[in-house]
């Protein structure tokens, strides 16, 4: 075992032995799906409404969005202004720290994109897009106007890939592909590197770091060390997890009875 992987799993060991009793439920359930930034804000989704509260979990906002759709995506790459998505609508918007539509809905068929599955926010106010009918990525600007293209990934990879969810971080796009891997490129579609976890059913990349959920586990990888670790959670937090996603030492755990936010986890 190597020096790095030691001191990260021994910190990982201390950190699981603080008390339980510095988890909380903050957000009563049931949630259908939430995100968070990265100073630790929590975007919950319940239906058609999203709710936004602080890192101490406390609520201030609330928006509905009646008429844009079944929300399939949340992103929070920018704070305080999340992206949502509609893959059943095609329908985009950025809203603003209100929780409302910052300038106007975005309609992809409308605009030469009607086979959009999955799409997230990108440096200087662009968007990426995994197009299926395509099969591959592609990054507009706010005006929706192409600045790169994977092309054809099964031409490029030698596989037809299927992702779940992708981010972009510090000029990377991470693709989550569950029966190959996390796909990585570089902001003109370049692909670079496969990073070998598969059967991911949710990630988060931070600094040198991804986070992520296999088989119910959540684990983190070392991008630099290639060390993978499982993260301690209190026993009941850990049976009991749907999601999961770390902010600054906070463990934001997905549950059926709501969303725990257990102090001590992962890395400051």
């Amino acid at each position: 075992m190597t020096r790095t992987r030691s001191s990260t799993l021994l910190c990982f060991l201390l950190l699981g032995a603080l008390s339980v009793a510095q988890s909380k439920v903050v957000v009563p359930g049931p949630v259908d799906a939430f995100t968070t930034d990265e100073v630790g804000n929590m975007y919950v989704l319940r239906g058609d409404e999203l709710e936004l509260y602080n890192a101490q979990g406390a609520s201030w906002l609330r928006n509905s969005f009646k008429t844009f759709g079944p929300i399939s995506h949340l992103d929070a790459f920018y704070s305080l202004k999340p992206l949502i998505f509609s893959q059943e609508q095609g329908q985009l918007a950025m809203l603003d720290n209100t929780l409302a539509v910052q300038g106007s809905v975005l309609n992809l068929p409308r605009n030469g994109y009607p086979q959009v599955v999955l799409a997230c926010a990108s440096v200087q106010n662009g968007f990426w897009f995994f197009d299926q009918q395509e099969l591959g990525l592609i990054r507009v600007d706010a005006q929706l106007r192409k600045l790169a293209n994977t092309g054809r990934l099964d031409q490029l990879l030698g596989i037809s890939p299927a992702p779940i969810a992708m981010q972009e971080f510090d000029s990377r796009l991470y693709v989550n592909d569950p029966g190959t891997g996390i796909l990585v490129f570089d902001l003109f579609g370049t692909y670079m590197r496969t990073i070998p976890i598969k059967d991911v059913s949710s990630f988060e990349v931070r600094t040198g770091l991804l986070y992520f959920v296999q088989g119910g586990i959540p684990q983190v990888y070392d991008m630099r060390s290639f060390a993978i670790d499982p993260i301690p959670l209190p026993d009941e937090l850990r049976e009991a997890l749907l999601d999961f996603r770390i902010e600054r030492g906070r463990a934001y755990v997905h549950t059926a009875n709501g969303i725990v936010i257990h102090e001590g986890a992962g890395r400051p």
